[in-house]
């Protein structure tokens, strides 16, 4: 729940900013000079106050720790001076590590040209002492950043140009984490290491929303919840040979039904995934509303289908984007199925992008 001071940003629009103030459920948001209200629900914390108050409080502890050392008497006469530790904001989440790396385009529109920024997101209340690396053999490395990302924060480690990308075959990130003037459960020192499709950089839907960024990006998960993430590995041979065969098929692959299987934690939970990437292989010649009835279509088929399966809960993963596709089904919930419950879905493992659906 966003609170004064809080940097946010809109759930369902383009912007955002700081609260300035809050009457009920309003929250007026001080958008580039201008105060927007905005429904509570509506806003997503970027950066908490206390965040913010952190860091201001680290900056006038500097100042004030220069201005002191120049009026102390010669060395001779000095006492050791050691000025108190800032207090970190902390969240009670905080002590599991989960960082994530993200490519974010300068602009989404022009893939072919544009430069990248990539991030270090670290959501802990951890420090991490961390560099950043990237190799064209997986086996010599070019550093590109040694630093040290403060807690519950993003940073910006590197700006990417084209003639880099040939560059970044492999990425890797190796890190500490620690605490300051506390103490703290100890995590073990991580190599973090993951073979790059370069290409995607260039295919507008291998961006993809984030609960940690604004716009659609490449992500890369390192560790979540303290677990670290083990990337995919392809044998070379077992490819080549997939590649072989592809080329000697006389028709074309048609694309088989999709499998929508069961999580291991839930037996009556369903996952369906509605971005049009996981339904469909090309969408060449498709219009934005024919992408939206193929996505609305699928919907009814797999609530068609469950319809006498009472109890089962069915979560519908449709990101965040403009709000489109989630509005569309909403609509469809509220009158080709409106005896059927329904709500958002887990914030911790979707994000603000899937509906779960009950069926009644």
């Amino acid at each position: 729940m966003a609170k004064i001071g809080d940097l946010v940003r809109f759930l369902n629009s383009v912007g955002g900013g700081r609260v300035t103030r809050i009457e009920g459920r309003i929250a007026y948001v001080d958008d580039d000079g201008f105060e927007t209200p905005m429904l509570m629900n509506e806003l997503v914390v970027v950066s908490p106050a206390e965040s913010q108050i952190a860091k201001v409080a680290a900056t006038q502890a500097e100042e004030t720790k220069t201005k002191e050392s120049s009026r102390l008497p010669e060395p001779s006469a000095q006492k050791a001076y050691s000025p108190a530790p800032v207090e970190v904001f902390e969240t009670p989440t905080g002590d599991r590590l989960n960082i994530v790396l993200g490519y974010e385009a300068a602009d989404l529109k022009q893939l072919s040209t544009t430069t990248f920024d990539a991030y270090i997101v670290n959501d802990s209340n951890y420090y991490l002492s961390l560099c950043y690396m990237i190799s064209n053999d997986g086996k010599q490395w070019n550093l590109v950043t040694d630093t040290v990302i403060e807690p519950n924060t993003q940073a910006l480690i590197d700006e990417i140009g084209r003639e880099k990308l040939s560059d970044m075959t492999y990425v890797a990130v190796q890190y500490v984490a620690y605490k300051k003037g506390k103490p703290f459960e100890r995590k073990l020192p991580v190599w973090f290491e993951q073979k790059m499709d370069m290409t995607k950089f260039f295919k507008l839907h291998c961006f993809k929303d984030n609960v940690y960024f604004e716009s659609p990006v490449i992500a890369v998960e390192i560790v979540i919840n303290d677990r670290q993430h083990q990337p995919t590995l392809i044998n070379e041979e077992t490819l080549k040979k997939a590649l072989e065969t592809k080329i000697k098929e006389d028709k074309p692959r048609q694309r088989p039904v999709k499998k929508f299987s069961h999580r291991k934690d839930t037996e009556s939970l369903l996952e369906v995934d509605l971005h049009i990437n996981e339904l469909l292989d090309n969408t060449a010649g498709m219009s934005a509303a024919d992408i939206l009835n193929y996505q609305i279509d699928t919907f009814r088929k797999v609530m068609d289908a469950n319809l006498t399966n009472h109890g089962r809960k069915i979560v519908f993963i449709h990101g965040k984007g403009e709000g489109v596709l989630r509005k569309a089904i909403e609509k469809e919930l509220n009158y080709r199925y409106k005896k059927h419950r329904y709500q958002d879905a887990s914030f911790k493992e979707y994000g603000f992008g899937a509906t779960q659906v009950t069926i009644v």
